[in-house]
C-alpha cells in the first residue's frame, strides 16, 4: 500500500451504527491532503473551509495532453422505494480501489438537493462504512451551487414577468427608447448581449438610430405569449403548496395575473447546463440560449433574447468548479451538480468527470453514478451525458439486492417507512430466480452500448449464498462479465475488494467502441420509439399535445437533439407497479418539452411531479445541532 496517500484505516463494529454517528466518529484530512494525493497544488483550486475545495477548470487546461483513466459508471436494477445501494456501491468500490487495491481513485457523485435531505429519503452520501464526509456539509449547503442555481433561476423568471409587464403598457418606440438609453452625449448604443438578438433577427445594422420603424417593433417587442411559458421559478424546498401559484396580484401589477409555480431547484434547466457543459464559454452559450417559452408568433423567446444570459453566468461563474471531499478511508470525491434523474438526465457534470480522468491518468480509475435503474441513468449517461462529453465508458456497473429481484419476482410491495415483509428477510430462492428477468434486460441493455458490465449484489445480513448463487449464475448468464458479491457498507472498502478486481480486469479487456442506442440525425419520434424498444414496449402512442409539441420543436430546428425519457423509475413500463420484464406494453407519452440550453428533448411518461411534498413525519423531526460539539445529529 502506497505510503504517501491520505489513507484512513476504519475500525468497523457490528451492527453498523446510524450513518451520521459514523461520519461523526471520524476526523477528516484536511482537503489539502487530498488535494496533495491527486498532485494539485494550492492555486489549483480554492478551499471552503477545513474539508471542501473547489478544483479551478483550469487544471483541465494544465493537463489537456494527459492521458484519462478507466470510466466506470454505476447503475441499478430496477429498484425498490428504498433504493438499492447505488451511491454507497459507488463510494465501496472506489475505497477499495483507493485504499486497498493501491489504485489512483476518483469519485464523481451529484450534489444532493436539500429537499429530500428534510423530506423522505434523507441525504445522498452514501451509507454504513462507504460513505462521503463531512456528511452534513456534503447534504447540506455544501458551497453553494444549488443557491447559485435558484438564484440564477429566478432571475430569468423575474426577467420574463417584468418583460410583459413593461411591453403591455409602452409603444414601441417608448420600449425602445428605454433599452438603449441616450448617453451623456445623447448617443444610444447596443448593449453587447443586444447584438445576439440583432443577428437573430438577420439585422446587421450596429447604431439604434439606424433601425427602421420595423426593425424597431422587431428588436424591442419579444410579445411573449404567457400562455406558453415554460420556464417556473424554484427553490430547494420540498413544498408541495408552491406546486400551482398565482402572481401578479399586486396592485402595481395592474392585473397582469398568470398561473405559474414552483419546481424544486435541482429540476431547474440551469442545474441540467452545469451538469452537461465542457467549459466556461459553453455555459455561457447554453445559459443563453434556454428557451421560456414562444412569442405570439410561434417563435422561440431565450434568455439571450431577455438580455439576460451574461447575467445567468455571472451567478453560475463559481457553481462550474466542481467540489473536492472525500471518503471515509480517505479517497478523493468530486462533487457537482445534480439534475432530476426523470424530466434531466439524473448524472453528475461533464467538468467533473473529465478532471477526475486527467487526474487519475492511466491505470487510474474514475468511478461516476447514474440516478435511478439502468433504464434511465445508464442509458441518459451514454446517449446524452457521453455524447456530449466526447469520453468512453469501459466499464457499466448494475447494483442489484436480493431484495429487489425478490420483488421483481413477485414479491408483496415494498413500502417506504414500512417493515419489510416475511418473503423479504427469509430464504426464497424461486422468488429470487423469477425475478432475475429484470437484471438480465438491464444486462442485455447496458451490454449493447459495447462496455463490459459487471453485477454488484449489495449483501444484506439476511440475504442466504443459495440465494445468491442464483444471482451470480443468472447474471453471467445474460452476459454479465463478472457479478460479485459486496458488503461495503457493513465493511467499507474491504467489502469491494472483489468488486474492484472485476471492474479493473472489465475496463482491460473491454474489445468494443462505444455504440449510441440511437443516431442524432433521425426524427424525434423514432429516437422515442428506440429508447420505447429498450424498455421493452411494441409500440408508442402519442396525445395531441405531445404530436403538437413534436411538430413546434421539429419545426423550430430542435429534431436533432437527444431525447431523455421522463419515466417512473419503478418499472421498464409506464406502471410502476408493473414488476420483472414486461414487453410487449404501449408507451403513452403524454407531453413533450424541452432543455434547449441543457441540449436535450423530454418526453413525459405519465405525470411527472417536479416539486416532492413532505410527509406526515419529516426526516426533519430527527435532524438538530448538538449545540456543546457544534455537531449536526439525526441526518440519515
Amino acid at each position: 500500500m502506497s505510503s504517501s496517500r491520505s489513507v484512513r484505516k476504519l475500525e468497523v463494529v457490528s451492527p453498523v451504527p446510524a450513518d451520521i454517528d459514523i461520519a461523526n466518529s471520524v476526523e477528516p484530512f484536511h482537503i489539502s491532503e487530498i488535494a496533495k494525493d491527486l498532485n494539485l497544488s494550492s492555486n489549483h483550486y480554492d478551499l471552503y473551509g477545513k474539508y471542501k475545495a473547489k478544483v479551478l477548470l483550469s487544471v483541465l487546461d494544465e493537463l489537456q495532453r494527459s492521458e484519462d483513466g478507466y470510466y466506470v459508471v454505476v447503475g441499478g436494477i430496477t429498484p425498490t422505494p428504498l433504493g438499492e445501494g447505488k451511491s454507497t456501491t459507488t463510494v465501496g468500490l472506489c475505497q477499495a480501489l483507493g485504499a486497498f487495491l493501491d489504485k489512483k481513485v476518483v469519485t464523481c457523485l451529484r450534489q444532493p438537493s436539500q429537499g429530500p435531505t428534510f423530506g423522505i429519503k434523507g441525504g445522498a452520501a452514501g451509507g454504513g462504512y462507504s460513505q462521503v464526509i463531512p456528511m452534513d456539509e456534503f447534504n447540506l449547503h455544501l458551497t453553494g451551487d444549488i443557491h447559485a442555481i435558484t438564484a440564477a433561476n429566478n432571475l430569468l423568471a423575474a426577467a420574463i414577468d417584468t418583460r410583459i409587464f413593461h411591453e403591455s403598457s409602452q409603444s414601441d418606440k417608448a420600449l425602445f427608447n428605454r433599452l438603449c438609453p441616450p448617453n451623456k452625449e445623447g448617443k444610444r448604443k447596443f448593449s453587447d448581449i443586444m447584438f445576439r438578438r440583432l443577428k437573430k433577427l438577420g439585422i446587421s445594422k450596429t447604431q439604434p438610430e439606424d433601425l427602421t420603424p420595423e426593425e424597431v417593433k422587431k428588436f424591442a417587442r419579444l410579445d411573449i405569449d404567457p400562455n406558453s411559458i415554460t420556464w417556473r421559478r424554484v427553490m430547494d424546498v420540498n413544498d408541495r403548496f408552491l406546486r400551482k401559484i398565482t402572481v401578479g396580484q399586486g396592485p402595481e401589477e395592474k392585473g397582469m395575473v398568470r398561473e405559474t409555480g414552483f419546481d424544486i431547484s435541482v429540476a431547474s434547466e440551469i442545474m441540467a447546463v452545469l451538469a452537461l457543459t465542457t467549459s466556461l464559454a459553453d455555459m455561457r452559450e447554453r445559459l443563453g440560449k434556454m428557451v421560456i417559452g414562444n412569442s405570439k408568433a410561434g417563435d422561440p423567446i431565450t434568455a439571450d433574447d431577455l438580455g439576460v444570459g451574461g447575467a445567468l453566468t455571472v451567478l453560475m461563474k463559481d457553481a462550474i468548479n466542481p467540489t473536492l471531499m472525500q471518503t471515509l478511508e480517505g479517497t478523493p470525491v468530486l462533487v457537482h451538480a445534480g439534475p432530476f434523474a426523470n424530466i434531466a438526465h439524473g448524472n453528475s457534470s461533464i467538468v467533473a468527470d473529465k478532471i477526475a480522468l486527467k487526474l487519475v491518468g492511466p491505470g487510474g480509475f474514475v468511478v461516476t453514478e447514474a440516478g435511478f435503474g439502468a433504464d434511465i441513468g445508464t442509458e441518459k449517461f451514454m446517449n446524452i451525458k457521453c455524447r456530449y462529453s466526447g469520453l468512453i465508458p469501459q466499464c457499466a456497473i448494475i447494483v442489484a439486492t436480493i431484495r429487489a429481484l425478490k420483488m421483481h419476482g413477485g414479491g408483496p410491495e415494498v413500502v417506504a417507512g414500512k417493515p419489510l415483509d416475511h418473503a423479504y428477510v427469509n430464504e426464497n430462492v424461486s422468488l429470487v430466480e423469477a425475478g432475475c428477468v429484470n437484471l438480465a434486460r438491464h444486462i442485455a441493455n447496458t451490454k449493447a452500448y459495447g462496455v463490459n458490465v459487471v453485477v454488484a449484489v449489495n449483501k444484506f445480513s439476511t440475504d442466504t449464498e443459495a440465494e445468491m448463487n442464483v444471482v451470480r449464475n443468472a447474471a453471467l448468464a445474460a452476459g454479465a462479465y463478472d457479478a460479485v458479491i459486496c458488503t461495503h457498507h457493513a465493511h467499507g472498502g474491504k467489502g469491494a475488494v472483489d468488486l474492484g478486481v472485476a471492474v479493473q480486469r472489465a475496463c482491460e479487456n473491454v474489445k468494443q467502441p462505444l455504440k449510441y442506442l440511437y443516431p442524432l440525425d433521425i426524427s424525434i419520434k423514432e429516437k422515442i420509439e428506440a429508447i420505447a424498444r429498450s424498455y421493452g414496449a411494441s409500440g408508442v402512442e402519442y396525445t395531441e399535445q405531445a404530436e403538437k409539441q413534436i411538430e413546434m420543436y421539429s419545426r423550430q430546428g430542435f429534431s436533432g437533439l437527444p431525447i431523455c425519457m421522463a419515466k417512473t423509475q419503478y418499472s421498464f413500463s409506464h406502471t410502476a407497479s408493473e414488476k420483472g420484464a414486461p414487453s410487449g406494453f404501449i408507451l403513452p407519452i403524454r407531453d413533450v418539452r424541452a432543455s434547449i440550453g441543457a441540449g436535450f428533448i423530454y418526453p413525459l411518461v405519465g405525470t411527472m411531479s417536479t416539486m416532492p411534498g413532505l410527509p406526515t413525519r419529516p426526516c426533519f423531526y430527527e435532524i438538530d445541532l448538538d449545540t456543546t460539539t457544534g455537531k449536526v445529529i439525526g441526518l440519515s
